[in-house]
């Protein structure tokens, strides 16, 4: 799933990830953060301006005279300077060296800790940080957008990592939460359809509430998972990572009541959008599969719009993954080859 979920992993040099066994989320997690510092180490680590301040014999940048009047640095010829220094010790840099060291105390082979102690090397000028401290939401431009799926890996661990009571070391889950899962799950499923299905368009468009005036203040944003579009056709597919695919009340098994709603209202509104071309609009709930015996597969036919229910199953081979979710554009977009 993550070698979908983070386009960058296409780049060569990441596709032994996709054939290799791995025994837990850590050893897939060091894997990945090892290719992609291999290869950004070939084009060179980042460098961004860092603020110094300290005594000099040799005047640089800005000069605090109050701070050299109160250290008394000037009895000794010297004076508190201020200056900005190119240098790797940058935000994003001190985020992945912390990232290594806390994987070194992890669950992860020999082999594994060797690849990262042999990186790490490099990353010698950089000062690690506290990671519970850090704003994840970082800002990527032209000059460091190579660091974007290095940092989605630190967070991924960070955020995987429990602290052990005994001896202090570190211990990744060998999965993550719910709600982090989910948001992988999703951008698998549309990183999947963008490179394997070029013929679709696929993207995670907004849907316009279409309204008869108007007026449309505290109204929610439609924001889909996965839209799928191919001439005239559209579909909408809602990705559901759940603990449990159906609600259960009185012994009876149902949907969740909100999926079906949220998919129906997206349904219905796209095809209101579409209403002066010719065009068909579709839903499908995809559950990731879970170990309950009742997994919801039906079709429905809502006011002349098909709404699917289905369940991915993420235990099987790849290839009966990549199997799974070709039927469902074969299903629906009824690719020939002739065509």
């Amino acid at each position: 799933m993550l070698t979908y979920a983070f386009q960058v992993l296409n780049e060569q040099g990441y596709k032994s990830i996709a054939t290799e066994e791995f025994d837990n989320t850590a050893e897939l997690c060091t894997a990945i953060l090892s290719k992609g510092l291999s290869i950004q180490l070939k084009r060179g680590l980042g460098r961004d301006y860092i603020e110094q301040t300290e005594a000099l014999s040799s005047l640089r940048g800005k000069i605090d005279l109050s701070r050299s009047v109160k250290t008394q640095t000037i009895l000794k010829k010297q004076m508190i300077c201020s200056y900005d220094e190119f240098s790797v010790n940058s935000y994003m840099n001190r985020i992945i060296k912390t990232t290594m060291l806390l994987l070194l105390k992890s669950n992860i082979s020999k082999a594994r800790k060797k690849e990262l102690r042999k990186l790490i090397v490099f990353f010698d000028e950089v000062d690690p940080i506290d990671l519970y401290s850090v704003n994840w939401n970082v800002q990527y431009n032209r000059n460091n957008q190579t660091y974007r799926m290095l940092i989605a890996i630190c967070y991924l661990v960070f955020k995987g990592l429990l602290q052990t009571q005994s001896d202090g070391t570190t211990k990744l889950m060998d999965f993550l939460d719910e709600q982090r899962m989910h948001r992988l799950y999703e951008k698998f499923i549309l990183e999947y359809y963008r490179k394997e299905h070029p013929e679709l368009t696929a993207n995670a468009s907004q849907i316009s509430w279409q309204l008869d005036d108007e007026f449309s203040d505290m109204l929610p944003v439609m924001q889909t998972d996965i839209m799928l579009t191919k001439e005239e056709r559209v579909l909408i597919i809602d990705a559901k990572y759940y603990e449990h695919t159906t609600q259960k009340q009185y012994d009876k098994h149902t949907l969740h009541s909100n999926n079906l709603y949220q998919i129906f209202t997206y349904v219905k509104n796209k095809e209101y959008e579409l209403r002066d071309k010719p065009h068909e609009v579709a839903g499908m709930l995809l559950y990731a599969k879970t170990e309950e015996t009742i997994q919801p597969n039906h079709n429905y036919k809502m006011s002349g719009n098909q709404i699917s229910v289905r369940t991915l199953d993420l235990s099987l081979d790849f290839e009966e993954i990549r199997k799974q979710l070709d039927e469902i554009v074969d299903d629906y977009f009824v690719i020939d080859d002739e065509e």
